[in-house]
């Protein structure tokens, strides 16, 4: 029983690529594999019904163009991408509508030669590859973990998830950082650095052309508080006593973006914040309500070029 259910997923998955993907025509793909024409039109009605398609929408580009561009002008931004949501839409929602927006912005700009570097925990990063359309041509050249992806089982496999799904649906080739996000001490940070594996892992860093990152309140998300890479309460507590608002790959910075150093910064294993600030593109998407001082400080701090977020969050950081 199990092996039909598998030959009919394989079958569904099938037509559904040839449909949506390469544009074949419902009569063509029922030539092709040699059933009926009705049986194709119920295996692209069933692929949608058990999630292996997926339907976004997206409002039309420039729907928001004046606040886009009072966004654009306020921060000093190259580009703001304003994503519509309901009034009254809750987290998920609202994570799922920046991501879709996110996902169509990648779709219409990536050119195939790019080397991108991308958050590895971010839940809404996540949301984004989601909704990512596989490409027909390569859409960039790699995608490199920016922050140490080792931690809990579950956990890590969300972060190898964002970079794996979205190496293979843009076509480029995925690098690891084989290492936690956050270790114990300094000297333990020193010496993972020396491994010849992170040696290559820095100069990847080095060679990024655009960033895709999540903007993290200092309160943990609950995939990067479950994967043994968040800070303690503790270490919170001194954190938000010494100003901090946010964070981007575990920088942790002010309301004025001004970057928090010491003991906590020095045990991270992320790239350097001045390589991070050199990278030509820095893509930050994050929104909703407990975001909104984080990204405040992210724009302040000049963390981000690019930022793709909420119609209600756009509007706060314009009033």
């Amino acid at each position: 029983m199990a092996r039909q259910h598998d030959g009919q997923m394989r079958l569904m998955t099938k037509v559904a690529r040839m449909y949506h993907e390469r544009g074949a025509r419902q009569a063509d793909i029922a030539t092709a594999l040699s059933i009926s024409q009705a049986k194709v039109s119920r295996l692209l009605k069933r692929a949608e019904s058990v999630g292996i398609v997926r339907t976004i929408v997206t409002a039309a580009p420039g729907v928001y163009a004046d606040l886009e561009e009072r966004l654009e002008d306020r921060y000093g931004l190259t580009e703001a991408v304003v994503v519509d949501i309901e009034p009254d839409a809750d987290e998920p929602e609202t994570l799922a509508a920046i991501g879709a927006g996110a996902a169509a912005y990648l779709e219409a700009t990536l050119s195939g030669g790019d080397r991108i570097g991308v958050s590895s925990w971010s839940e809404t990063v996540l949301a984004m590859v989601d909704r990512l359309r596989p490409f027909t041509t390569r859409g960039a050249i790699e995608v490199v973990q920016l922050l140490g992806g080792v931690g809990a089982p579950e956990a890590q496999s969300h972060s190898n998830r964002i970079l794996g799904d979205l190496a293979r649906r843009i076509g480029a080739d995925p690098v690891y950082v084989s290492a936690p996000g956050l270790v114990a001490n300094p000297a333990i940070r020193d010496s993972l650095l020396e491994d010849a594996s992170m040696q290559q892992v820095l100069r990847h860093w080095r060679e990024l052309t655009m960033t895709i990152m999540g903007i993290g309140s200092v309160e943990p998300s609950s995939v990067l508080a479950t994967s043994g890479n968040a800070f303690s309460p503790e270490e919170r507590d001194a954190l938000l006593a010494d100003g901090a608002v946010g964070d981007i790959c575990h920088r942790i910075f002010r309301a004025d973006g001004t970057l928090v150093r010491g003991d906590l910064d020095d045990r991270v294993i992320a790239i350097p914040a001045q390589d991070l600030l050199r990278i030509p593109r820095r893509v930050g998407v994050a929104g909703g309500p407990r975001k909104l001082e984080a990204i405040r400080g992210a724009l302040a701090g000049r963390w981000v070029t690019t930022l793709v977020t909420d119609l209600r969050t756009a509007e706060e950081l314009t009033a």
